[in-house]
This record gives C-alpha cells, structure tokens and sequence, in this order.
C-alpha cells in the first residue's frame, strides 16, 4: 500500500470499525471502517455536532487546513467537528487497504447512500449523537450533504452544499466518464491489476490534465491566477501542481469515488421524483455554488435550491472556479465563514 495513505502525510485520523455495512446496489462490506478526525469536544447534550463528508480526491487533512479554526464558523471551541473521509478515499476503507476478499478491482461498488449510511451508523453508534447542528461539504461532500438531508431529514438541523448538486448532471457524468477513462485506457492499468500507482503514471498524469481544464475556470487562467499562486507558466503549474496532487492516488481508489460522484441521486430515496425528495429536506438550508464552477454551475444548483423549503442560495464568488475548494481564493474563504456563521445563527 501506498505511503501516501499515511497519518505523516494526511493525519491526524482514527479508525473506527462499524461492523458491516450493507450496499445499495447489493452485498455487505464486513467489518468496515471508517478512518475520521474529530476536533473540539461534544457538550454532555450533544448538540453541538457538525459533520464534514470528504470530496473527490480530498481527504479530512484539506478539510482541516482550509476550513478549521478558531474564530472561523467551524470553530473547534465551539462545536465538535467530525470529518469523515468517504469510503474509497483511501483513508476509510477503499480498494487499497481492504482485505484481500474484496482488495483492488474487487472492492464492491459504492454509492453515495452507502456512505450516508455508515456515517448514521457511526454518529448513532459510537458517538450516541441523534442530531446535527450542521452538515457542511463540497463537491462530493455536498452530495452526501443533500443525501444526509433527505435520507435522514430529521437528524439534520442545518446543512450547506457548497459546489455540489443533490442530482448530479448528465453533462457532468460524461465529463466524470472522461476522468475514468484517461485511467483506465493506461495500459498499465490492466484492467485495475497493477501492482502500484506509478505504474498508471500516463493515465494518472492524463486525469490530472484533464482536472486542470474543468477544475479552473478559463477566468482563472486569463487572469494568470496560476502565476499568483507561485507558478512560472501554465506548463509549470500543470507539471509542479496538478500532476504531482494525483500522480501518488491509488487508480481504483479515484474509480470508486468516480462512479458514485457520477451517480449521485437524492432521488433515489422517492423513486426518481426529485422534487419529491427535496421536498422532505428539513434542514435550513444554505445552497453555495462557485460563480465559475463548471462541474456545478450556478443554474444547477439554483434549479434545485428553489424546490427545498427554508433554503437559501448563497453564491461564492471566486475565478478560480471548482477548485476553489482547495482554499486558494482567501476573499471567497472569508464569504463561506460569514455565510456559515450566518446558517448557525438561523434558529
């Protein structure tokens, strides 16, 4: 297994064993678990509970760094963060740490409920907590944030998507088709047999590429964005960045993340009526797109933020698009704590 799945390089975390997990699209997952880092203390009400899920990629280290802190709205002498790295991440139980029953290519398929439900079960379990004060992710993470909100509408006080949809687009399936088969066409993948990431090194460098023309904005690059962050040119930041963030990403770690971010679908919980499904969101709700996001545009998401109740769409404004989630734009930083301290005042 890969070292970059390390406490050196993405702690602190813990891991927490929920016993099995049953799948939606069939089969368990014995003696899963979890891997979460927790920060600040639950009150003896335990009520004071905001829960993190991770995104694409990231893991509950990014989170921490770009999102944690005292005097922030997630501050940790206020409320108990629990940040929960999503199944596939390579943290939580993936295709690279699993036993050999179901190691590699023969990790079972995830879907962004299963996630949903082993963190219920983690919370309702080991924690004892019956309800959260706020459930707060991006781009996968608002997946699982939506699925939290409709799955389970009564344990959700709060809750604020940012740059994510509770149905995800066709536009974007196809796209997150890409991503997969600049992988998967590596030669070197064989069919998900290799023995290790630098093996898939093209298609791991074609995935990163790929990330840099949707992950950006084209304003980001026309306003040299890129060079403000300390690179020379486009190739630079391409070959010095982007390249080396997937280059050491277990292959079939990023697929099972890969296809359930493709089809992520609250509706699922109302037999495909969407409306429906957004309709039993309970939580107040703050809806927070990226102005230039082209994975989940503005449109999408006020197309759904329209249909919850006690909802409100609050727009981040960054040219650094997607990946502005990585905390690069500290004025768009600033408008997310502000927009989420506002969410925790709303009663």
């Amino acid at each position: 297994m890969s070292n970059y799945y390390s406490q050196e390089i993405h702690g602190p975390y813990q891991l927490i064993n929920i016993g099995n997990l049953n799948l939606y699209e069939g089969g368990v997952i014995e003696e899963c678990f979890l891997a979460i880092s927790t920060f600040g203390k639950l009150n003896s009400e335990k009520s004071n509970a905001i829960l993190i899920p991770t995104w694409y990629s990231g893991t509950s280290k990014i989170m921490l760094d770009a999102y944690i802190g005292e005097g922030r709205a997630l501050d940790p002498d206020k409320y108990f963060i629990i940040i929960v790295n999503q199944i596939g991440n390579g943290l939580s139980i993936s295709p690279s740490n699993a036993p050999e029953k179901i190691h590699g290519k023969k990790f079972p398929k995830i879907r962004i409920c299963d996630d949903v439900d082993a963190q219920h079960k983690l919370l309702k379990e080991h924690f004892k907590i019956n309800q959260l004060e706020l459930v707060v992710g991006g781009s996968m993470g608002a997946q699982q944030t939506f699925e939290w909100s409709v799955r389970y509408p009564d344990f959700v006080k709060r809750a604020a998507p940012i740059a994510g949809t509770a149905k995800n687009s066709e536009h974007d399936f196809v796209f997150t088709d890409t991503l997969i088969e600049a992988i998967t066409s590596d030669p070197a993948y064989q069919s998900g047999d290799y023995e290790n990431s630098k093996q898939v090194s093209i298609g791991l460098e074609r995935h990163a590429k790929l990330w840099t023309v949707m992950g950006w904005s084209t304003e980001f690059f026309r306003a040299a964005r890129h060079q403000s962050l300390g690179f020379k040119d486009i190739h630079d930041f391409i070959a010095n960045f982007m390249i080396p963030y997937f280059s050491e990403m277990d292959p079939n770690n990023l697929l099972t993340m890969a296809y359930k971010w493709q089809r992520a679908d609250v509706s699922l919980n109302t037999e495909g009526d969407l409306l429906s499904a957004l309709r039993k969101i309970k939580a107040k709700t703050y809806v927070m797109p990226i102005s230039h996001d082209m994975f989940f545009t503005c449109q999408d998401c006020l197309a759904e933020q329209k249909s919850i109740k006690n909802s409100q769409l609050k727009v981040l404004d960054s040219i650094d698009g997607h990946l502005g989630l990585f905390g690069t734009d500290s004025k768009m930083m600033e408008q997310l704590d502000l927009y989420l301290k506002d969410l925790l005042l709303e009663i």
